[in-house]
């Protein structure tokens, strides 16, 4: 009976070794991040049967929330906050004054529409994807859409 150990070369072990320890783990990665920015404990994880994760958190006035396809090279985070329900007064405006910020001031997010909603967002798969830039995404989805949310809503709230 042959074990593990010798049905793999010394290559196949060190290449298996190396990937374990720089693969991060996004799981954790997204935990660690979530947890240094939820407020009062607000974080709530959902976990599918498909192998996906679903995390919410409130960041100021803003609800984030974080999804995670998979953990293979191919799946992808995602990262979104809702910040202004549709029907809004003036969408003219309001979608100059979007197209604008997406243009100068949104980084790796931007804003866009889902369910009827304006939301900022960004997505990226997580071949080659480091902890810092988890932790660049989910900041600033959660800072650029606090931030911003309020103006919006006093601006152009719901006709």
């Amino acid at each position: 009976m042959a074990s593990y150990l010798e049905a793999q070369s010394p290559d196949e072990l060190l290449t298996e070794l190396i990937e374990d320890t720089t693969t991060p783990n996004h799981v954790e990665v997204i935990e660690n991040v979530i947890d240094s920015l939820a407020q009062d404990q607000s974080a709530m994880v959902s976990h599918a049967a498909e192998g996906g994760y679903l995390w919410k958190f409130q960041y100021g006035s803003i609800e984030v929330f974080v999804q995670l396809t998979g953990i293979t090279d191919e799946d992808t985070i995602t990262v979104w906050s809702a910040v202004l329900k549709l029907p809004a007064k003036n969408e003219p405006k309001l979608t100059r004054y979007l197209l604008e910020m997406n243009c100068v001031s949104t980084f790796e997010a931007r804003f866009g529409i889902i369910d009827n909603q304006v939301v900022v967002i960004s997505t990226r798969t997580l071949a080659e994807l480091s902890p810092g830039e988890v932790s660049r995404i989910i900041t600033i989805v959660a800072s650029i859409a606090d931030d911003n949310d309020e103006y919006l809503q006093s601006e152009f709230g719901t006709v």
